[in-house]
């Protein structure tokens, strides 16, 4: 099963948070994200040809967020969004942070123009 058709599930903390070698590991299923922050968070910026695009493809991650009850921090302006993902709860990443990647990658291919 690929990253993309996971579920993200619950995390309540109380747990660590990967390390940087699973990290790089999981890394291999979310190509064009980067490992920034000592490792603790995925980084993604995508392009568009407008400000219109870019606030479209925003509400559409905002909708798979709201499904996956994972949400990404996400910033975007005129031709562009950049999405930063971790799990608050641990300070960290944990794999539901790479299947929200790999969800919004997937849906970056049909929405990036």
């Amino acid at each position: 099963m690929s990253f993309s058709e996971k579920t993200c599930q619950p995390c309540r903390g109380g747990i660590p948070p990967l390390d940087e070698s699973a990290s790089k590991l999981l890394l291999e299923h979310t190509p064009d994200w980067i490992l920034c922050d000592n490792n603790t968070k995925l980084n993604r910026k995508f392009e568009f040809t407008n400000f219109v695009n870019a606030l479209n493809f925003v509400n559409i991650v905002s909708e798979i967020a709201e499904e996956e009850g994972h949400h990404p921090d996400i910033s975007f302006g005129w031709g562009y969004c950049i999405i930063e993902l971790y799990t608050h709860k641990i300070k960290g990443l944990h794999e539901n942070d790479f299947i929200m990647a790999s969800k919004i990658s997937k849906l970056s291919e049909l929405n990036t123009t």
